[in-house]
């Protein structure tokens, strides 16, 4: 499965929006999502990725992009 485009799948899920064209945009400070839609998508990643990610070690600053939450869920596909 292509990272990236299950990331954008789960994203425009939770946001309505196609967020393919707005990689690097902050989905936080635009108002896409908030906390709430934050652990949405931690559970959605959890799930279609096989990845462990703690809502306790989440940092927002680190996953505040499209571009940032595909390198993260690459990073922990590799762990």
């Amino acid at each position: 499965m292509d990272t990236k485009q299950g990331v954008l799948d789960i994203l425009n899920d939770l946001t309505g929006e196609d967020l393919s064209d707005q990689m690097d945009e902050n989905i936080f400070e635009n108002g896409l999502m908030d906390s709430m839609a934050s652990i949405q998508m931690l559970l959605s990643l959890q799930e279609k990725f096989d990845i462990d990610v703690p809502v306790s070690e989440f940092n927002r600053a680190e996953w505040d992009t499209p571009n940032k939450i595909v390198a993260k869920v690459e990073s922990l596909e590799n762990e």
